[in-house]
């Protein structure tokens, strides 16, 4: 008997033009294998090709094919050239009759044939089934493991291709990637039937093609909530970092209907930290993608619904609802919202780097394209916490890492214990008083002008590699004309919001604004949105807490 296979998808193909052989060949194997594989017919080239490229798309397996010589329009061997380009893994076996033994045996030249057999094959139990049980065993031992089930083929230096991949591995989406130029890319790429004019292509778990996705149909398509199950709730969250997470956790689990909408993968910043190691209660640290993982299972313990790309553009009051629009035009509504949009880095301002944006030029995004650093010099704009950490993560592949620090020493932005991990790595250099003048490459990064702040002086430095992490802009302009915010765009609250005692203009209660509380009652901000906040994790997770406490404060008074 045939041993068990590794999977249950695991198929046995066969394709005859005889509908009365085909279903013969059919029935025999599933009486001998049908309990440990899945046997697919077929009765015709053609069609038994497009049944391998869907399973192809599907991530099955298939072990062994078994094709008829004698077919029209495409015979056996032509059907298994074609076979071998889809899955060059399965065992390959011709069927056919005596007079066609030449044809047979010219055939394990052409297609690799592994075996031939003469028609009839009666009684299968000596003639069919001891030649499929070596097969089998000998497909088992080989290397057919199967790949995780989303897989993403594109180009090396494709900007798509780089945020669909950070998209999938930041929402802890498990997936493989192929280069286009790579035999397994070409073959996903022809299974889907797309030449690679388009890149990147992601190939779903139920085997679905899609083209250049857009984050929210990727989203939906690989398992990923986006759509709120209700249209009212007690608390909405708006931003999945620390700060929100925190809100969430809490909110849900103090008994508040909370949702928490993210516009691209919770974690925020954080999340992309390789190495958090001083956080409370993590002496040996834990990465970014770690915590975020932690956090997010814990606040769907706790109830909390969390929607994943979905990018809010508007916040409106109608009466005591607070209504949160998304760029589709949908909305959803609640008692009270807290704001932990976070903030991004801030886009680098010189010739060339919006061109190589996703082509070598990076923002955030170390732990993604580490890969493909081994062996290589990096070079990384920062100093503070997340160009550190990011430092000391691709040091250990890389073969230098450069920091490029504008200020004079890294003391005044960096953690003292990051400061001396960096001093300690042999192949990481900081470069003070120096900034990117240019960045220059066809298609990909291939070199950076660097210059001196103190002389003027520029430097070319060969460059395939440039990582950001400079600046905090505060994602807030879609909050304009609803909550106020400072002249850098960071949200007002609390005691900011009444300098000398007096309320903020249309302040309409009794009571001045809560601490965390914004212009807008009912309306909190937590984390790095806030103006003047700490821009650490600790302190965002403390104030997403915080906020929720104010909430309810804010409904028993409502």
């Amino acid at each position: 008997m045939a041993q068990a296979a590794d999977t249950a998808r695991t198929v046995i193909l066969t394709v005859d033009d005889d509908p009365g052989v085909s279903r013969a060949v059919a029935r025999d194997l599933r009486r001998r294998y049908g309990a440990s594989y899945r046997i697919v017919r077929a009765e015709s080239g053609e069609s038994a090709l497009e049944a391998l490229r869907e399973l192809k798309l599907r991530g099955d397996l298939v072990a062994v094919i078994l094709a008829d010589y004698r077919m029209p329009q495409m015979n056996g061997i032509e059907f298994l050239e074609q076979a071998l380009d889809v899955y060059p893994g399965a065992r390959r076996v011709l069927l056919t009759a005596y007079a066609d033994t030449n044809a047979a045996i010219d055939a394990i030249n052409v297609v690799d044939l592994d075996h031939y057999l003469l028609k009839p094959w009666d009684p299968p139990e000596e003639k069919l089934y001891p030649v499929l049980d070596d097969l089998l065993q000998a497909w088992r031992a080989s290397d057919h493991r199967p790949v995780p089930s989303t897989k993403v083929v594109g180009h090396r230096w494709s900007a798509r291709s780089s945020d669909v991949r950070e998209f999938l591995a930041r929402n802890q989406v498990p997936y493989r990637w192929y280069s286009a130029d790579e035999p397994e890319g070409r073959r996903l790429l022809a299974a889907a039937g797309q030449d690679g004019s388009r890149l990147p292509l992601v190939v779903t778990p139920d085997g679905a093609p899609l083209v250049e996705p857009e984050a929210p149909d990727l989203a939906a398509r690989v398992g990923l909530a986006t759509t709120p199950t209700a249209e009212f709730y007690d608390l909405v969250v708006v931003g999945g970092g620390p700060a929100g997470l925190g809100a969430a956790v809490y909110g849900a689990s103090e008994g508040l209907r909370t949702v928490l909408v993210e516009r691209s993968a919770t974690g925020g910043q954080a999340g992309q930290s390789s190495r958090i190691e001083n956080y409370l209660g993590f002496p040996d640290g834990v990465s970014g993608a770690q915590l975020t993982d932690r956090a997010r299972r814990q606040a769907a313990k706790f109830g909390a619904e969390i929607l994943t790309a979905r990018e809010v553009t508007g916040l409106e009051v109608n009466g005591s609802a607070r209504i949160v629009r998304f760029s589709d035009g949908s909305a959803v509504a609640a008692h009270s919202v807290i704001l932990a949009t976070g903030v991004s880095y801030r886009q680098l301002d010189a010739p060339g780097l919006t061109e190589l944006t996703g082509c070598g030029v990076f923002y955030g995004s170390a732990l993604t394209e580490a890969s493909g650093c081994q062996g290589q010099d990096v070079y990384i704009v920062g100093g503070a916490n997340s160009a550190g950490q990011a430092a000391m993560y691709l040091a250990r592949g890389a073969k230098s890492v450069t920091l490029l620090v504008r200020g004079e020493s890294l003391a005044a932005s960096m953690s003292h214990y990051l400061i001396q991990q960096i001093e300690q790595a042999p192949n990481i250099s900081v470069r003070c008083g120096t900034v990117v003048d240019a960045a220059h490459g066809t298609g990909h990064l291939e070199q950076l002008t660097l210059r001196d702040l103190a002389t003027g002086g520029t430097e070319p430095v060969d460059a395939q590699w440039l990582f950001v992490f400079v600046g905090a802009a505060p994602r807030t302009d879609w909050l304009d004309g609803t909550v106020l915010r400072d002249e850098r765009g960071f949200i007002l609250a609390g005691p900011d919001l009444t300098p000398e005692g007096r309320p903020p203009a249309g302040w309409e209660l009794d009571r001045p604004p809560y601490h965390l509380e914004t212009n807008v009652p009912g309306v909190f901000v937590a984390g790095d949105a806030r103006a003047e906040s700490a821009k650490r994790v600790a302190s965002a997770v403390g104030e997403g807490a915080m906020a929720v406490m104010l909430v309810h404060r804010y409904l028993e008074q409502s």
